[in-house]
């Protein structure tokens, strides 16, 4: 279960937050595979702990000989014991730790994994309402507090918390009396825990939202510093910028304040146990009912607590900070895992989207609406099919919903509303598609394509390579295949990576496949032999096409025209473009402005 989304200030309806009994939950799960190394790594820690507690009683026995005036030679043993204490708790405490610490590793990854999986299948729309910061934040900010925590917290708390326990018990041997004045330190410590609790959760949500917001800033700042600059908007966002810094310096400063408070209210609380102690300790001495090495060893006992209770405390600190990072990864892991709806059964009423399969490549879009949060409606009630083989251009203005619809039939993004048909999978994937924003991933050519397909052949990278029209300039890099690409290596233009990512489609050779504008960027220079590499990638197969320009609409088998969401015209293009409709005119305009802008001869 998770808490609704909160919205920061930037307006971005934010991605949800797991309740505390979720993130509980959750943790639980991660933890239950390694079961066996939790219980092993907290046994040797218990040990390590009992072993450690027989240091004062050793201490304490020193006293005694040298109060009662005995022979030095009678130190001989507590001292080698003491020794062998010492060896024996270091070995354990080791072994115990480094366990606790593999066992924290391990959950760390699977929690790691878990929410970059879950992360990667988010709807777009829903990433882009929350914005890049606030999953960037998540993916780095919390990712790193959660790490920090399982890294020093967990061993460090288990160990305290086991070494709390087992000294009190060793004062309750000593004298059960020594245990309830040593108790006189727990209503304060208790009362301080609870003060910080109440305070700190709420305090670290707030710090994670604001540095959310501080990111998302910065993004959208950098990434259109052009745009900025060219509109004189440099003062209006340097000071949202430092406003945002300003909110979250301000959250970080409370939470050192409530730090320094939460350490002052500790000794006030080790003075009163120590005093009760040794106070006790006179009393019983003085009585006959302990001896002063009984009584030396209870004050070391409450001294020695003074370490492990401040740090269990202590560690409410990256507890807090850490689960409020961790209910927020839990939170992105939980939005993605929303179950899918089974092929051939009519979807919930309250899951009005459907995404079945079929076992020819084709297409059928029925009534399908999406809107972009309340009052953002893109699509209405759009129906489309896609024969076996057959290739449709989509084409519209800007804003028509091309992209949204592209999207929802490569299964990228839920509808609102209706039902999709898709191409039943063979083994290979049954949809890929290719946007214009392509990424070049930082590796070797062959490693980028075979992302596509893992098991593929040199020889099947230089057919696809091939296919696309790629493979002269590929085999002319520096090292072939082997050339390192990407931002560490050899850089691509935007016409040659989108000829990677064609390749790639080749290779994973799909039923459908579906180009959101995926010549876009290649330029004038570039755009036909983009196109050709487009047309020889869809040989073959089912595909529908966002066209940014229309001589791909007139290689199409057939056009569909979008207009503020809706199918207002759908034929071949000759047929279109003699129909004086809305195609004719776009095309009108499309081919006059290429004939204004054509160099003369």
């Amino acid at each position: 279960m998770t808490t609704p989304s909160p919205t920061a200030d930037t307006g971005a309806e934010l991605l949800p937050i797991a309740t505390p009994a979720r993130t509980r939950a959750a943790l639980r799960t991660l933890i239950r595979p390694d079961r066996g190394l939790a219980l092993t790594g907290l046994g040797i820690l218990v040990a390590a702990t009992a072993v450690g507690l027989l240091v004062q009683p050793l201490l304490g026995r020193i006293v005694d000989i040298v109060a009662d005036g005995r022979p030095a030679g009678d130190l001989t043993l507590p001292v080698v014991l003491l020794v062998a204490v010492a060896v024996v708790q270091g070995l354990t405490t080791t072994l115990g730790l480094t366990r606790i610490a593999r066992l924290g590793e391990t959950v760390l990854a699977r929690l790691r994994e878990r929410f970059v999986e879950r992360a990667l299948n988010l709807p777009a729309d829903r990433l882009e309402r929350a914005g890049a910061g606030d999953l960037t934040a998540r993916v780095t900010g919390d990712v790193a507090r959660v790490a920090e925590a399982v890294r020093s917290a967990l061993p460090e708390m288990a160990r305290s918390v086991l070494a709390i326990l087992l000294t009190l018990g060793a004062l309750a041997l000593l004298d059960v009396r020594f245990l309830l004045a040593a108790l006189l330190a727990v209503p304060v410590q208790l009362l301080t825990a609870r003060w910080y609790v109440r305070r700190a959760l709420t305090l670290y949500a707030d710090q994670r939202v604001a540095n959310g917001a501080q990111q998302q800033q910065l993004l959208e700042t950098i990434g259109g510093a052009v745009t900025v600059r060219g509109h004189r908007l440099e003062e209006q966002h340097t000071e949202r910028s430092a406003g945002r810094s300003r909110k979250a310096v301000d959250l970080t400063m409370r939470s050192v304040n409530l730090v320094l408070g939460f350490y002052g209210r500790l000794h006030i609380a080790e003075y009163i146990g120590l005093a009760a102690v040794l106070i006790a300790g006179f009393w019983l001495v003085r009585d006959g009912a302990v001896s002063i090495g009984t009584a030396t060893a209870a004050a070391l006992y409450f001294h020695s607590l003074f370490g492990p209770v401040n740090a269990a405390l202590v560690l409410l600190d990256d507890a807090q900070s850490a689960a409020a990072g961790l209910a927020r990864l839990v939170g992105v892991t939980d939005l993605a895992e929303q179950p899918e709806p089974r092929a051939g059964k009519a979807a919930p009423v309250s899951v009005p989207q459907q995404r079945t399969v079929s076992s020819e490549a084709a297409v059928t879009v029925h009534e399908v609406s999406h809107a972009y949060g309340s009052g953002r409606p893109v699509l209405h009630e759009v129906s489309l099919t896609l024969k076996a083989g057959e290739h449709v251009a989509l084409v519209g203005t800007s804003g028509a919903g091309k992209s949204t619809l592209a999207r929802i039939v490569a299964g990228v993004q839920q509808p609102t509303t209706g039902t999709v048909t898709a191409p039943a999978s063979t083994g290979e994937a049954s949809v890929v598609l290719v946007t214009q924003e392509v990424h070049v991933f930082t590796g070797s050519l062959a490693e980028d394509l075979r992302l596509a397909r893992p098991d593929a052949t040199d020889a099947d990278l230089r057919t696809a390579l091939s296919t696309v029209h790629a493979l002269d300039w590929a085999e002319a890099l520096p090292d072939g295949l082997a050339t390192v690409v990407g931002e560490s290596g050899h850089r691509l233009d935007p016409a040659r990576a989108q000829q990677l990512a064609l390749a790639r489609l080749v290779l994973a050779d799909p039923a459908l496949a579906v180009l959101d504008e995926a010549t876009a960027e290649a330029g004038s220079a570039g755009a036909r032999v983009l196109e050709r590499s487009a047309e020889a990638a869809l040989a073959g197969r089912t595909a529908l096409v966002v066209a940014h320009r229309l001589t791909q609409a007139v290689a199409a088998d057939r056009v569909v025209v979008l207009e503020a969401g809706r199918v207002v015209e759908s034929g071949p293009h000759d047929e279109l473009r003699d129909a004086d409709g809305p195609y004719a005119a776009l095309w009108r305009a499309w081919s006059g402005s290429r004939a204004t802008t054509a160099p003369h001869p």
